[in-house]
């Protein structure tokens, strides 16, 4: 840099200079992860395989980041054993590493109670940053069936009992406790048949092969609209705004079913020693993404619905969906 003599550095030049000092001295009081955004790369592990459901959110969620915020944020694809390789795999990282997870409550609520030896427990051993949707799921029958509502569908349950079988796209799913909570709840049995994946259980179901099945909406609703499946009711608390004919589980006036809800919660989670103001600043941003019409029109598309929370919100979500299918899990024996 030339040297400049101080009669030729004006106040015009004192005063950018100053100004240049002060971003510096700004710059530099800032966290490390905040000072290398658009520099340093951030990961968002989604631990399952690229084109369904989750992968769609956490490429919507970083194109958002990417677009609001500028961060330098990449989906990493971890598939393997029901979720637990790219669970652990966060579990694991570094909390300066800017890794996080996109979880959902088979991932972080599930998987811990009902896979034995796992070394880790997502529900604890990750921190929640924020949840940004929650999504039912669909309950049919194949279109030839004679069952025409769920309470035709409980009194065929009741009278062939472990005869009946549902399908569900692994074991482990959101499918698989769903129908084995339903068979709980009216006392019965009900043969549960997994699948890898939710198009090779649905084409079983059409075909006749098996005899209902809880499935993710988008994959079931267009089989119901080709006629090849009958949709029975949706498995939350409140009708789908894309299948406003179709009531839920709940209010198909059996008894033992008043209180049925079933939906998996999505968000983001962070490595357990994350620092508090790294996470605040991204639950903020998320928010403000979640919070789009743009995302939350490309939510639905995907069978979701907005459900914003900060991370005490996402905590207590996590704490309650934990307590809740682990009485489901013990009480009605699910396993993988």
């Amino acid at each position: 840099m030339p040297f400049i003599h101080a009669n030729a550095f004006s106040t015009l030049s004192r005063r950018a200079w100053l100004r240049s000092a002060m971003a510096a001295t700004a710059v530099a009081a800032l966290p490390a992860w905040a000072q290398e955004r658009g520099k340093s790369t951030a990961r968002l592990v989604v631990p399952f395989a690229p084109g369904g459901g989750n992968d769609v959110f956490a490429r919507q969620m970083t194109h958002g980041l990417t677009e609001m915020f500028g961060y330098n944020m990449v989906v990493e694809n971890k598939a393997g054993a029901g979720g637990n390789l790219g669970t652990e795999m966060v579990v694991r990282a570094s909390p300066q590493s800017e890794t996080y997870l996109l979880g959902h409550t088979g991932t972080v609520s599930i998987n811990p109670v009902l896979y034995k030896g796992l070394k880790f427990n997502a529900a604890t051993d990750l921190q929640p940053v924020a949840m940004f949707a929650s999504s039912a799921l669909l309950l049919v029958v194949p279109a030839t069936s004679p069952i025409q509502s769920v309470e035709q569908l409980v009194q065929a349950l009741r009278s062939r009992g472990a005869q009946m079988n549902y399908a569900s796209s692994g074991s482990g799913t959101g499918g698989h406790l769903t129908g084995a909570m339903l068979a709980h709840l009216l006392g019965v049995q009900a043969t549960h048949v997994p699948y890898k994946g939710t198009a090779p259980s649905l084409t079983d179901v059409a075909g006749g092969l098996v005899d209902f099945s809880f499935s993710v909406i988008p994959a079931a609703q267009a089989l119901v609209k080709a006629g090849k499946l009958r949709a029975l009711a949706v498995s939350g608390d409140k009708r789908h705004a894309q299948l406003p004919g179709v009531p839920t589980v709940a209010e198909s006036g059996v008894p033992e079913l008043a209180q049925f809800e079933s939906s998996l919660t999505y968000g983001l989670l962070a490595p357990k020693g994350a620092s508090a103001a790294q996470v605040k600043k991204l639950a903020d941003e998320v928010l403000q993404v979640a919070a789009l019409p743009a995302f939350q029109s490309r939510l639905g598309v995907e069978g979701a619905v907005p459900m914003l929370g900060n991370s005490r919100a996402y905590a207590r979500k996590i704490q309650q969906e934990s307590a809740k299918w682990e009485a489901v899990i013990k009480a009605s024996g699910a396993s993988v």
